[in-house]
């Protein structure tokens, strides 16, 4: 059975009756070839009532997903736990947003997690050329099977989800249940991975975020802690050194004089209330009026024992329009 503590929130949503953990732990950092490590971070984000991972079919060319699997399998506890993974995400050459490819990387993730379904599975890019129709029929075909529960999109805009639930419903078939855009406190000026990437954050999602909120839809905010923006250890003098990513993506996205000054607010209220810079940037994710699960890819047990604290981070409404600089 699921371990419900009382320091840890939980929610609910449509396609699968486990409770889920307010706070999914990332797993991009764990790998097969450090199967032991891997296995000591996940037990111990289990022990403080974590029970909803988040994977996708290329993160770290399908180690990520291997050694999810491994550690399921090791620990027996696959009916305890809660899947999030993606796939259809582009390479080099195309976009890759076709039944044949949600085919492939579906059956692909199913044996790597070596498991017969996924809880929640959803689309990592979307292209908005591809007709939504045949997504949606090749989705209720693979929920129809078994092998996945609750599905929808990550980076699809919520007009694509409208369209795409529109359709559901004029046919018959099942909707998108689900959301994961990014959102944090820090605006994304700039897109860290491409213009196919999609965020509700800042005045800029307001439109999003009040779709989400009228049609009840469960969000699984990517990046909710702006990859690693919100830390405590980035500032205005060291960013440069302190990026996190070969590639530049979170300087690209967050370091810009907007976001500086949020995380300077974010200091002063943190420093008032006795909590860390991070725990008071998700403390303002998690206070947003909406069916919000925060992802957050933490590296140790202590990383996640900060999180979960930042459930019980009581805010104002004044509080929390005055670090997003309203």
């Amino acid at each position: 059975m699921t371990t419900v503590t009382s320091e840890m929130k939980y929610g609910h949503i449509a396609g699968t009756e486990k409770p889920i953990s307010r706070l999914m732990q990332g797993t991009i950092m764990i790998k097969p070839d450090k199967q032991e490590e891997s296995n000591e971070l996940l037990d111990a984000v289990v022990g403080m009532g974590c029970n909803c991972f988040d994977s996708a079919h290329n993160y770290g060319g399908g180690g990520s997903e291997r050694a999810l699997g491994n550690w399921m399998e090791a620990r027996g506890n696959r009916e305890d736990v809660v899947i999030m993974t993606k796939g259809c995400h582009q390479s080099n050459e195309r976009k890759r947003v076709t039944p044949e490819d949600l085919d492939s990387d579906l059956t692909d993730s199913l044996e790597r997690l070596k498991s017969d379904y996924i809880d929640i599975y959803v689309l990592h890019r979307d292209d908005p050329d591809v007709p939504v129709g045949p997504i949606v029929e090749t989705l209720n075909k693979h929920f129809n099977d078994g092998h996945i529960h609750a599905f929808g999109g990550s980076n699809w805009t919520h007009q694509r989800v409208a369209e795409a639930n529109e359709y559901a419903e004029k046919h018959g078939l099942q909707p998108f249940t689900v959301t994961s855009p990014n959102y944090s406190l820090a605006v994304q000026v700039e897109s860290p991975w491409g213009n196919d990437c999609v965020s509700i954050s800042g005045p800029q999602g307001a439109e999003g975020r009040e779709w989400y909120a009228e049609h009840n839809m469960p969000i699984f905010a990517w990046s909710s802690m702006a990859r690693g923006f919100f830390s405590g250890r980035w500032s205005r003098e060291n960013y440069e050194g302190l990026q996190g990513t070969n590639d530049g993506s979170s300087i690209r996205a967050y370091c810009h004089e907007e976001n500086w000054q949020r995380l300077d607010r974010v200091r002063e209220l943190a420093e008032k209330k006795g909590v860390s810079v991070a725990q008071m940037a998700l403390a303002w994710v998690l206070k947003q009026p909406l069916d919000l699960y925060a992802l957050v890819g933490c590296w140790n047990p202590e990383e996640f024992a900060d999180c979960v604290d930042a459930l019980h981070l009581a805010l104002s409404e004044e509080e929390a329009a005055w670090l997003d600089l309203r």
